[in-house]
């Protein structure tokens, strides 16, 4: 037990520098850059996000998720699942670039054709790196994998400023994507010592497709329906509203995406090695689930608090329109990690024929919110965001239960005092902020009286939530 902890305990604190580090460095770096571009800049790359978003979804097919969860794989499943990625990195690559004037009629913007071909070098150079980020997660080695990402991030983000200032526009966006790419594959093959070896086994290929193959089509559900507001934005509203929208969204991403992209991380290797003692997973689940929920609500929730002075202050008024798609995202982005972790114990168990089942419905529901709040305009269809995931919520717990019997009910009872702490928490903030005029004292006081009385109060009601952040790190220190 106490092995299996110290390593979670260090997979999630590498990690989460991984995810924090590299974000909060790409977070400033991309402040800086919207400063010097403009809201249709932003719109015009994110046009591309679902052609490029499914293209990579395929390149990987769920096979990465299967050999991290194969407890016997050998030499063969590693070189299979490689050229496999190559193969298909290469037909994604010259897809693209034969679709490349298409999409650009589609949004009506000629640049788009150049864009997009250069855009889809990123699979190219991706699809060399995934066995190399497989390993690490197989070692949960999240220490290396947060060097490899916080050089990648300083680097790109020089050569995407320094574009910027030059005046190079929408390229400066473009050209840093793919160096990234580039680089981070570079430097996987660099630190992770690993040469495939010629050989390729349909047999392997067969026994990890039969598992992986329903990830894919999930993928793919998820994949659409996560971009489908882009896609839906970028043709029926202006560039500038898509700019907005997006980086509403990139606000968003920081606390809510990242934490989950901690939590999954960390949370299937370990649950994985773990996936045939019920109890002890059951156990190990449920703290896991309490102290995402009592990290990122709060965030979540201060952040809508703060979005207008936090907005105005670090991308100027010109950037307006996004304050408050942000605050409306805020509230159904903070659902994510709990999706996201209900989601993971179905893979742990290797349902990912429920798993493919849930998606589905999912995003069937999610399509006719959508259809439902297009004709209302972009407000409305943040708020059928929310309403989209609070019904997921629902979804995604059916088979918690049946597997470990942690439902709905039991999981919103255990969350519901931590929900209720952070919305009191949101609304003295926002209370707070209007009191002030300096954009500075609204961010600054906002934040620190939030902070003061999340924790305050969480420590006079006694959270063992809190206990909990607070003895992973005093181990930490120690060791």
């Amino acid at each position: 037990m106490s092995s299996l902890k110290e390593k979670t305990v260090k997979g999630v604190m590498w990690s989460s520098i991984d995810r924090f580090s590299t974000q909060g460095i790409q977070f400033v770096f991309s402040i800086l850059i919207a400063r010097l571009l403009l809201p249709s800049d932003y719109g015009a790359v994110a046009m591309l996000n679902i052609f490029l978003a499914i293209s990579q979804t395929f390149i990987d097919s769920g096979f990465s998720t299967a050999l991290i969860r194969k407890l016997d794989r050998t030499e063969t499943d590693f070189c299979t699942v490689f050229y496999f990625n190559i193969v298909v990195g290469l037909f994604f690559y010259i897809v693209l670039w034969l679709a490349s004037p298409y999409i650009a009629a589609f949004y009506e913007i000629p640049l788009l054709e150049d864009i997009t071909k250069v855009v889809a070098l990123t699979f190219v150079f991706s699809s060399f790196s995934g066995i190399q980020n497989a390993k690490l997660s197989i070692a949960i080695d999240f220490q290396t994998r947060a060097k490899i990402s916080v050089t990648v991030t300083l680097f790109t983000g020089v050569v995407g400023l320094w574009m910027a200032y030059s005046g190079y526009g929408v390229w400066a966006l473009v050209v840093q994507s793919v160096f990234s790419s580039l680089l981070r594959t570079v430097l996987l093959w660099v630190f992770v010592r690993w040469v495939p070896r010629l050989v390729f086994s349909w047999r392997s290929f067969k026994e990890m497709f039969s598992f992986g193959s329903k990830l894919l089509a999930s993928g793919l559900l998820d994949t659409v329906y996560g971009n489908v507001y882009t896609l839906v934005i970028g043709k029926f509203f202006s560039s500038a509203t898509l700019g907005f929208y997006g980086r509403a969204g990139s606000f968003v991403q920081f606390p809510s995406s990242n934490l989950t992209g901690v939590l999954q991380g960390v949370t299937f290797p370990v649950l994985c090695s773990i996936q045939n003692e019920t109890e002890r997973l059951a156990s190990v689940y449920k703290r896991f689930l309490r102290m995402s929920a009592f990290i990122i609500f709060p965030l979540m929730v201060g952040l809508a608090a703060v979005a207008d002075p936090l907005v105005r202050i670090l991308l100027t008024d010109k950037w307006e329109g996004t304050i408050y798609l942000l605050q409306i995202l805020c509230f159904s982005s903070m659902w994510y990690p709990i999706h996201a972790i209900n989601l993971s114990l179905l893979q742990v168990k290797g349902r990912s024929d429920f798993f493919l089942k849930l998606e589905i419905i999912k995003k069937v529901q999610g399509v006719i919110v959508l259809c439902v709040t297009l004709p209302m305009g972009i407000v409305a269809m943040c708020y059928g965001g929310i309403v989209s995931s609070l019904l997921c919520l629902v979804y995604n717990t059916y088979y918690t239960r049946k597997l470990i019997g942690y439902g709905y009910a039991a999981q919103m009872k255990d969350l519901l005092h931590i929900l209720v702490h952070s919305l009191v928490m949101g609304a003295g903030v926002w209370c707070i902020v209007q009191v002030f005029d300096s954009l500075w004292l609204q961010l600054v006081v906002g934040i620190l009286s939030g902070a003061v009385y999340y924790i305050a109060g969480a420590h006079f009601l006694r959270f063992e939530e809190l206990d909990e952040v607070i003895s992973l790190v005093q181990k930490k220190g120690k060791n």
